[in-house]
């Protein structure tokens, strides 16, 4: 009897999924590292010739809106498609999307990033899923382990990219930059559809919309409901691209911020006054918007990645290897995945040591280590700002000592406060926290964006100070917040009482 092929002593299946992310991944760490500098390029160096305020703005939205499509994908999987249709049909539209950005038209363009935004809103939180339905309920360890890996080739996917795409879009036409990013999703999709025998049943159920799903009244009004609104979209979009109606993306950027925040705002108060929990479970709750806020503060200055830090490295890095050759700025998007591959196994090894000694961390602890840490790589870059300030170039060196600050961060902060939220919230409302930590995520990112629309190179040129000025704000607005969370630590232990 042969035994079952296993990938790295797991299911053969995780190859499958492995593969089909990190492709994933590759197309949008890919479009991601040249999107920004794509649009603010002069239109003389084959670029949109925004002004940083609008290419920052639309950079937020875009990359806030994938966060916040997760929510509906994530529904529509599970109440229609199945999971494993929603993988490929997200893939494929996120693959259109990036071969409308191959073409030179600002209409393109829009359509390109709509079209990825809805793809990676089907994709990305599905893929997850489908990794957890490959290991039965007694198998938690193993499963652990499994995304553990599945993790390894997300950035996999995120190291390689902004090397190919990267290279093709700066040196030789932004456009093949994104079609490299389009062949990746093909490939993914095509391996995807090869193997995938390998997943058995997993996400088979919801197979497809069918009359006989469709039978309760309830769920016809639900299809109705979603063609109205794919219509309505549809429309939309078709009157934004012919310019009948038009929007200012800075204003829509800095509405959507306030909006989104009063919205989660109000979901709190509503899920502490409406819903009825004991009162261990409205002081989780309260935990829970917490951690939300600081994760929100964090990814404002950790999605600086592409944006912000993106813009340093492009406009005063000194990119130079040797005399024969200019990397693109678009490379150094590659070091934060580098970072995660090598420290994370070191981070785990430290926790497990830790642990053993009695001495890990508390949950407050490991948010307050990354805020710190976030707030000492941008320190590094008012380093570097000095360095420009006397009319010369910084290495690459300072901004990859800060990706290795922000990386160290990021695991104490993201995995972190990811289980606390999981552990915290009463068992009826998990989904629905977890679906409000994702919108933290989004918030930082639009923030992020919008700040980038300061680093504006008249502006710096006026002034040199203002990159120090800029730099120095991040700074301190995450280190505050670190000993704001630091004097709040026995509070907010209190508010999390059993967990840890």
């Amino acid at each position: 009897m042969t035994k079952p092929k296993t990938f790295f002593g797991h299911p053969i299946g995780l190859a499958t999924l492995f593969f089909t992310e990190m492709w994933e991944r590759f197309s949008y760490y890919g479009m991601r590292a040249l999107l920004l500098l794509f649009m603010v390029a002069p239109l003389d160096k084959g670029g949109m010739g925004f002004n940083d305020k609008t290419g920052g703005a639309i950079y937020g939205l875009y990359t806030m809106f994938v966060y916040l499509l997760a929510l509906p994908g994530g529904w529509l999987a599970d109440k229609f498609f199945g999971l494993r249709k929603s993988i490929f049909y997200g893939g494929c539209i996120i693959a259109l999307g990036h071969f409308c950005l191959a073409f030179p038209f600002t209409e393109t363009f829009f359509i390109g990033l709509f079209f990825i935004v809805v793809g990676t809103g089907l994709l990305k939180p599905n893929i997850s899923s489908m990794v957890g339905e490959l290991y039965s309920a007694d198998e938690q360890v193993r499963r652990d382990n499994g995304f553990s890996i599945f993790y390894m080739g997300i950035n996999i996917g995120g190291l390689i990219a902004p090397l190919i795409c990267g290279y093709l879009g700066q040196k030789i036409n932004w456009h093949y930059g994104f079609a490299a990013a389009g062949i990746g999703m093909v490939i993914g999709l095509i391996q995807y559809k090869l193997t995938e025998h390998t997943l058995g049943n997993a996400g088979l159920v919801p197979a497809k919309l069918s009359d006989k799903l469709l039978q309760g009244k309830s769920d016809n009004n639900i299809r109705t409901g979603l063609w109205i609104v794919g219509a309505l979209i549809l429309l939309f979009v078709s009157l934004l691209i012919t310019r009948v109606i038009t929007i200012n993306p800075v204003i829509l950027a800095q509405a959507s911020l306030y909006i989104i925040s009063l919205c989660v705002a109000i979901y709190f108060i509503y899920i502490l006054v409406v819903e009825k929990l004991n009162r261990d479970e409205k002081l989780k709750v309260i935990a829970i918007s917490i951690i939300f806020v600081i994760t929100a503060i964090f990814y404002a200055g950790y999605e600086g990645q592409g944006s912000s830090l993106n813009l340093f490295a492009e406009r005063y890095t000194n990119l130079s290897l040797g005399k024969a050759f200019t990397m693109p700025a678009s490379w150094l998007q590659a070091m934060p995945s580098i970072w995660i591959v090598v420290c994370v196994p070191l981070f785990t090894v430290l926790w497990v040591w830790l642990a053993k000694r009695k001495l890990n961390p508390a949950t407050p602890v490991k948010l307050v280590l990354g805020l710190l840490f976030m707030g000492l790589g941008y320190v590094v870059m008012i380093g570097a700002s000095f360095v420009v300030m006397r009319g010369e170039q910084p290495l690459p060196t300072w901004l990859i000592t800060t990706y290795l600050l922000h990386t160290f961060g990021e695991i104490c902060l993201y995995p972190i406060g990811l289980s606390a939220v999981t552990k915290l919230s009463p068992k009826h409302l998990v989904g629905r926290m977890m679906g409000v930590f994702f919108m933290a995520l989004a918030l930082g990112n639009l923030t992020s964006g919008i700040f980038a629309g300061e680093f504006d190179r008249d502006a710096v040129a006026a002034n040199p100070h203002l990159l120090v000025d800029l730099f120095q704000l991040i700074s301190i607005v995450m280190l505050i917040a670190a000993f704001i969370v630091l004097l709040a630590y026995k509070p907010l232990k209190k508010l999390m009482g059993d967990i840890h």
